[in-house]
């Protein structure tokens, strides 16, 4: 006996919520209720239009829920895209656009970092600093140990280069402390041997 179109968008939407949810309670960061509120909302739409014999494929579904829900990291990586390719100012129009997209408290924070290393980039490291500053002050936020490590050394490096060499101390043992593994742990511990008179 076949399934019904209908139960099988309505599977398809709660195990995405399920996989999506579980991820991010691996990766500490909490549950979004955006995120929960987004899905179940899509997936009762898309069961709803089932219903009502609109031709929906399971897949197209997926795609569109995970476009819907993913929107503002989708960009984020995008974004991370064109800086790895030496274009920060095209990323920066992305990271703005995901701050217009309602992200979550996560999504928010993630696109604040990235948009802080976008501006260090372009060589503008007091925006750079106003930025990162906002993002890390955001301690009620878990997006985990890699991205605050990250966070906390761009912001080192920001206060470094805007003179502030006391908070650029601090914040690279900060980069440390959350993440003593990272890439950004290792490389706040070198930005924390040298002096700034080294790099003149």
């Amino acid at each position: 006996m076949p399934i019904d179109r209908y139960l099988l968008i309505l599977f398809v939407g709660l195990l995405y919520l399920l996989g999506f949810g579980g991820l991010s309670l691996l990766r500490q960061q909490g549950l979004s209720l955006r995120f929960a509120i987004e899905g179940v909302t899509i997936t009762a739409i898309g069961t709803l239009a089932t219903l009502a014999s609109l031709p929906l494929s399971p897949v197209l579904f997926m795609l569109i829920l995970y476009a819907v829900t993913m929107r503002v990291r989708l960009l984020v990586d995008l974004g991370n895209w064109f800086v790895s390719k030496g274009r920060p100012q095209r990323a920066l129009d992305l990271y703005l656009l995901g701050l217009h997209l309602w992200p979550d408290p996560v999504g928010r924070q993630l696109v604040l970092i990235n948009l802080g290393v976008a501006r260090l980039r372009l060589r503008e490291p007091e925006s750079a600093y106003q930025i990162l500053e906002e993002a890390m002050s955001r301690e009620t936020v878990r997006v985990g140990a890699k991205y605050l490590a990250a966070g906390y050394y761009n912001l080192g490096l920001a206060c470094r280069r805007t003179e502030r060499e006391a908070e650029a101390i601090r914040r690279f043992n900060q980069a440390v402390d959350v993440g003593p593994s990272s890439i950004y742990a290792l490389a706040a511990q070198k930005a924390l041997k040298e002096r700034p008179a080294d790099r003149e």
